[in-house]
């Protein structure tokens, strides 16, 4: 194991939200590239998993935890700082390291606000109770999000896109696992 990274076990609830992209600096700081276009769990965690990067050099092995010191917006990008990695080249180690965080420690969303994360496989049901299939993915194409639904039909597997918008979200229901929505299935 790297210095500055504890052996460890992913947590059963844990969410990759990011990937070290390279040293920054001479005191050990590192950028970061997170996965959201807010990095809120990045910031609200002091406890990092790292996993190695799936290409390229792997410079350790297994789950390693990273005790995150600060991490913070700098310009265009976030930048992070460890305990015990205290120079340029131990910060260059991480590189490529993918970054996890537990479900658990992520912020509490507000009403009507949803992680990504916790959106996809939900079942998605129109308005008339026709199932329009489950959330594959989702895209943010500048003023909104759309839903990325996989809708298997006849054998085949046809893609829907539904803005997340309230115009055509009527609710989101988490524990039931759904999404009701003003859409129809021949759209």
């Amino acid at each position: 194991m790297l210095p500055g990274l504890e052996a460890a076990e992913l947590p059963a609830d844990a969410i990759e939200v990011g990937r070290i992209l390279d040293a920054w600096g001479i005191k050990g700081w590192f950028k970061v590239l997170p996965y959201s276009a807010d990095p809120e769990a990045l910031f609200s965690s002091k406890s990092w998993f790292l996993l190695p990067t799936e290409k390229g050099v792997k410079t350790f092995d297994g789950v390693g935890l990273l005790k995150v010191k600060e991490a913070k917006i700098h310009s265009d990008t976030v930048v992070a700082c460890a305990q015990d990695i205290s120079d340029r080249n131990a910060a260059d180690a991480l590189r490529g390291a993918r970054i996890f965080i537990s479900r658990s420690s992520f912020p509490t969303a507000q009403k009507d606000e949803y992680y990504w994360v916790d959106l996809i496989g939900l079942d998605v049901v129109n308005r008339e109770g026709v199932s329009l299939g489950q959330v594959r993915d989702l895209l943010t194409t500048g003023p909104q999000t759309v839903l990325v639904i996989d809708r298997v039909r006849d054998g085949k597997t046809l893609e829907i896109m539904i803005p997340f918008v309230a115009t055509y979200i009527d609710d989101v229901k988490l524990s039931e696992r759904r999404i009701l929505v003003d859409w129809q299935a021949d759209y």
